[in-house]
């Protein structure tokens, strides 16, 4: 079922069932290319928070016992399912997030194959047998931890979702999952393809509603054995906070503002393309996204030159028309933070190299902007712009470079150009970030571990890691002779 826009009707599911929530209370869903109303999200109620905490905690009982050979084949079954759909769910997502249709249906094929990825790694959740005395065996046991509660942004409608997904999935455990109010019909068709898959009843559960108070009554229930996260800092810091107060772990991805150093010996243009190409992915509001760009001063003309060309070749539009490259911003309010931040920048001595305004049109609209001179206490240098906003500031010693790139409380991902392999171990040993890439601005992937430090949170997903925060060590040491 669809509405007149081709948005799909959105429902929780909760317990086996698609349902509404318990008032039928609802709220609207817009396009952020046209700004107009094209769907209504519901909202849960305490009882139905309730229903779905009951129905995970049965559902893991049944999905812990699967083995896991069958577990794996399921999830190989929901992935083939998202990848046959992919071009349907990356319609839906344009709709309600406004990246270009390609990137959205690229997403949904991406994350297909991350849930291949933790399906088939699960079966390598192994423990082991350590030598110990005469007549005892000694031993070390992976197991599910339990029901998680799992909370995700708007950002990648899918990508988000299926992190949390695949990997506790894969584990054996449970998930009562609330995805974004603002991008709710892309999570429910990911729900639907494990749904079509013969997930159980009660393993994967899906609401919406008020976040506080979602994100308050699932972490307090004794139901839930670990808090998943992936947002903004200050909010991940509140969850955690509450997830601390009842004692229960929390894996958490959290933003950053990451710098890219560019290197004396580096080559500029090079350099600029790879950043630029990497800056306006998702018009910018990527956790991982450069955001902090220290040139060095002998390349800083050339760089800024290559950066002002790439980003003026960006065609924004409506992530539905074919040669779009860059869709709107997703709300209202990322559009009115690039606004202030370029405004507070320039009223601060930056110069304005390109964009710099809402564009005049419908739509959350506001083109790659490009910002160079700026100073050190304008916001944009400590505040994660999370859109297409390009601070270019020149540095001459590497030493300061480093600093300033260390300075913010900020350590998820950092970016660097050299072409020299000692100055690239230098960047590797002295930045402070869970991510580094170097020569390239890489995104996360399905087998490497991201993850942040410092304010950027704690714990890792994907590759081998991306299990560890859904399993528990058991050590069981076992006296074979009386």
């Amino acid at each position: 079922m669809t509405t007149d826009h081709g948005y799909p009707a959105v429902r929780m599911h909760i317990a086996g069932q698609w349902c509404q929530g318990g008032t039928g209370r609802t709220a609207p869903v817009v396009n952020p290319a046209t700004e107009e109303t094209i769907g209504e999200v519901p909202l849960a109620t305490a009882a139905d928070l309730d229903r779905a905490l009951e129905a995970a905690d049965t559902g893991f009982r049944t999905w812990r016992d699967t083995p896991v050979a069958d577990r794996t084949a399921l999830l190989h079954t929901a992935a083939d399912l998202l990848t046959e759909r992919a071009e349907a769910v990356g319609l839906t997502m344009t709709l309600e997030q406004g990246k270009p249709l390609a990137e959205a249906a690229g997403e949904a094929r991406r994350v297909a194959d991350t849930l291949r990825w933790h399906a088939d790694d699960a079966r390598r959740a192994y423990g082991r047998v350590i030598p110990s005395a005469p007549g005892t065996l000694l031993t070390v046991r992976r197991e599910p931890i339990g029901p998680v509660a799992a909370f995700v942004p708007w950002n990648f409608p899918a990508g988000g979702p299926m992190r949390k997904i695949s990997a506790a999935l894969a584990a054996g455990c449970s998930l009562v999952l609330k995805a974004s109010e603002e991008t709710p019909a892309t999570a429910a068709a990911l729900v639907a393809c494990f749904v079509d898959a013969g997930l159980p009843a009660g393993v994967l559960n899906l609401v919406f509603g008020d976040p506080a108070e979602v994100s308050a009554h699932l972490i307090a229930s004794p139901v839930v054995r670990l808090v998943a996260f992936t947002g903004s800092v200050p909010v991940g810091k509140l969850l955690a906070a509450e997830a601390g107060a009842v004692m229960k772990p929390a894996l958490m991805e959290l933003g950053g503002h990451a710098p890219v150093v560019v290197c004396a010996d580096a080559d500029p243009v090079r350099a600029a393309r790879g950043a630029a190409r990497a800056k306006f992915v998702n018009a910018g509001q990527v956790c991982t996204s450069p955001s902090r760009f220290l040139v060095h001063s002998s390349l800083v003309d050339e760089f800024t030159d290559a950066f002002v060309a790439a980003a003026e070749a960006v065609v924004v539009g409506d992530g539905l028309a074919a040669d779009t490259t860059m869709g709107p911003l997703a709300n209202e309010r990322r559009l009115r933070a690039q606004e202030r931040l370029t405004a507070d920048a320039v009223a601060r001595g930056a110069k304005l190299r390109t964009g710099g305004e809402r564009l005049d049109r419908p739509g959350y609209f506001y083109p790659p902007t490009v910002l160079t001179d700026v100073p050190a206490d304008a916001a944009l240098m400590s505040e994660e712009p999370f859109g297409p906003l390009a601070p270019i500031v020149p540095f001459t010693d590497l030493d300061e470079a480093l600093r300033i790139a260390n300075a913010l409380p900020y350590g998820l991902a950092a970016y660097g150009f050299t072409d020299s392999a000692a100055t690239a171990e230098l960047l590797a040993a002295r930045l402070e970030a869970g991510i580094l890439s170097l020569n390239h601005c890489g995104g996360s992937v399905h087998e490497a571990p991201s993850g942040g430090v410092k304010d950027s949170g704690y714990g890792r997903e994907g590759g081998p890691e991306a299990l560890d925060a859904y399993l528990i060590t058991k050590r069981v040491s076992h006296l074979l002779t009386p």
